[in-house]
């Protein structure tokens, strides 16, 4: 079953000015529950504005943006609720905190839903735990933590809404890779947990290949596809084309193809090369 779907959407900026640019142009598209998907599209492409369809934070020009079948903007007086369901969270969260300790931030929006203390307080403490912070933190000052604790912090409030879609904006920019390999674990495992649908806007082909499901291409305001991850890898001329990467372990394996080794065509993370590279030399082993 679908969660969100556009027909036709479209969006123009600065309609029916010099200025007028069409940034989403008549895209068809159903998104399914329980889904971890990658967006991604060269700068411009139109991927971000998309996404602020997706919670009522613009409205199409025309066409069509459904949630759980239903037009967001039939009535306007429940775009409240559609933002309680489908959470956004930007590009460098962390400039978003703004109460007195983090514990506080994370419960705004909790308590804009009119939950319970006790709902708050469980929500704040099991989504800080999913998001590995320490809970000696939900005390502090937002603006004490280092940069990525304010990442999670901000993050963190609105997780803890539990929308049925959650949207994040390059979550994992500016942090090292390490940081950045255990923001996408827990994010996936967030998840898995709550059975939610997660839209991860990235520019790293390395990122959405290892924790992506499916992945959705933006392309010069259109819809490129909407395939499998597996899939969209496999078009990588077209992604070249369209001035994408395929992951850089790709890439490598590729040139061992070319060398003469016998490796399968669809390897785009580390641990899959790696052990069709174990597989490889264990066959040749029993050869000898």
């Amino acid at each position: 079953m679908s969660i969100l779907k556009t027909e036709g959407l479209t969006y123009t900026y600065s309609a029916g000015t010099p200025f007028e640019k069409t940034a989403v142009d008549h895209v068809d598209l159903c998104i399914e529950e329980n889904k971890m998907i990658g967006v991604i599209g060269h700068t411009g492409s139109g991927k971000s504005t998309l996404m602020q369809h997706f919670n009522g934070l613009l409205k199409p020009t025309s066409g069509k943006m459904l949630l759980e079948g239903e037009d967001i903007w039939a009535d306007k007086a429940k775009l409240r609720e559609v933002r309680f369901k489908v959470g956004l969270v930007f590009q460098y969260p962390e400039y978003q905190l703004f109460e007195e300790t983090v514990a506080k931030d994370i419960a705004f929006g909790p308590k804009n839903m009119g939950l319970g203390d006790a709902e708050i307080k469980s929500r704040v403490l099991e989504t800080a735990d999913m998001l590995g912070m320490d809970r000696e933190l939900l005390d502090r000052s937002p603006f004490a933590l280092s940069g990525g604790q304010k990442r999670r912090a901000a993050i963190a409030g609105v997780m803890a809404m539990r929308p049925k879609v959650l949207i994040l904006d390059e979550p994992c920019a500016g942090l090292d890779p390490k940081g950045r390999n255990l923001m996408l674990s827990q994010i996936r495992d967030y998840q898995k947990k709550t059975q939610s649908t997660v839209l991860l806007v990235s520019h790293s082909m390395e990122d959405v290949a290892e924790f992506t499901e499916k992945l959705l291409v933006m392309s010069k305001a259109k819809l490129f596809c909407y395939e499998e991850t597996n899939k969209v890898f496999r078009r990588a001329e077209e992604l070249k084309q369209l001035g994408l990467r395929v992951p850089q372990i790709a890439s490598v394996m590729q040139s061992l193809r070319q060398k003469g080794y016998d490796l399968p065509e669809d390897l785009y993370t580390v641990e899959a090369a790696k052990n069709a590279i174990l597989a490889l030399l264990g066959k040749g082993a029993a050869e000898c």
